[in-house]
């Protein structure tokens, strides 16, 4: 949500709760912005305090998110 609580889905949620609270930054990029109020407290994985920035992605930006690499060899 705009507060900066997070849910994340499927394996996002092995590393990236810890990451986010050891950092002393947090920025997180959302696909979903969500108003405060709408996410259910229990489950939210990392509360807004540990989180300073929120940018959301526009749909074609959340599209095209290059994570991994794909190689070939022939």
């Amino acid at each position: 949500d705009r507060h900066g609580n997070l849910v994340f889905h499927r394996a996002a949620r092995n590393f990236n709760p810890l990451a986010a609270m050891a950092g002393r930054v947090t920025v997180a990029e959302v696909e979903e912005l969500v108003e405060p109020g709408e996410l259910d407290p229990d489950t939210v994985h990392v509360p807004g305090v540990f989180v300073q920035r929120v940018v959301a992605l526009s749909p074609a930006e959340a599209a095209d998110k290059r994570v991994e690499n794909r190689t070939v060899r022939g």
